[in-house]
Parts: structure tokens; C-alpha cells; sequence
């Protein structure tokens, strides 16, 4: 596990994502839950969003995007592992969803 993975789980749990569902989720060596792939990408849909996650080979990086229903760019972010990109983008994403702003 990662430092920057350890970051990323902090920032979705400091949005008040829980996994008292723990359907889809994965767990850190030390037994912290945080959701999967598929999760994430099941809760994207939820608020409105599609997430697109590519390897950018230039800078060695995942970047994770989402756009809204329209299609229209909503936001991006990149990590050093997919699941990485994954989890920082949804925690972005639940941010901007609690302050109202919809997609």
C-alpha cells in the first residue's frame, strides 16, 4: 500500500463515505475498507457522473476524469495507481456533490 493510496482513502472518508455497505469493497493490509473499481464507478453513476480511467505512459500516471450527463468535462485527477485515481476522483466528486453543485 501506497502512501498516496492511504491519502486518497483519507480524502473519500473525509467526505462521509462509510462502508458500513461493504458491498464491492476492497481492505488495506491494515484493514481499512474502500470501495473497488466497479464500486466507484456504480457511485459515479449515482451522482450524475461517467468516470474514464487511462494510463498516461509520458508522466508514468493514471488520470481519472469524469463528465456529466451531457458529456460535458466535470473534473479530473491523476494518482500513481489506477485504484489511486479512482478514489481521489470519487472523493472529489462527493465533495462537489455536497456543495450543490450538480452535474
Amino acid at each position: 500500500m501506497t502512501d498516496a493510496l492511504d491519502l486518497s482513502i483519507d480524502e473519500l472518508y473525509g467526505t462521509g463515505w462509510s462502508a458500513l455497505d461493504s458491498t464491492g469493497c476492497e481492505h488495506t493490509p491494515e484493514g481499512r475498507a474502500y470501495p473497488g473499481l466497479v464500486r466507484i464507478q456504480r457511485e459515479f453513476a449515482k451522482l450524475g457522473y461517467e468516470l474514464r480511467l487511462r494510463f498516461v505512459q509520458l508522466f508514468d500516471c493514471y488520470r481519472a476524469e469524469w463528465t456529466d450527463a451531457q458529456g460535458k468535462a466535470a473534473g479530473a485527477v491523476v494518482g500513481s495507481s489506477e485504484i489511486e485515481a479512482a478514489i481521489y476522483a470519487l472523493a472529489q466528486v462527493r465533495q462537489t456533490a455536497k456543495a450543490g453543485v450538480k452535474p
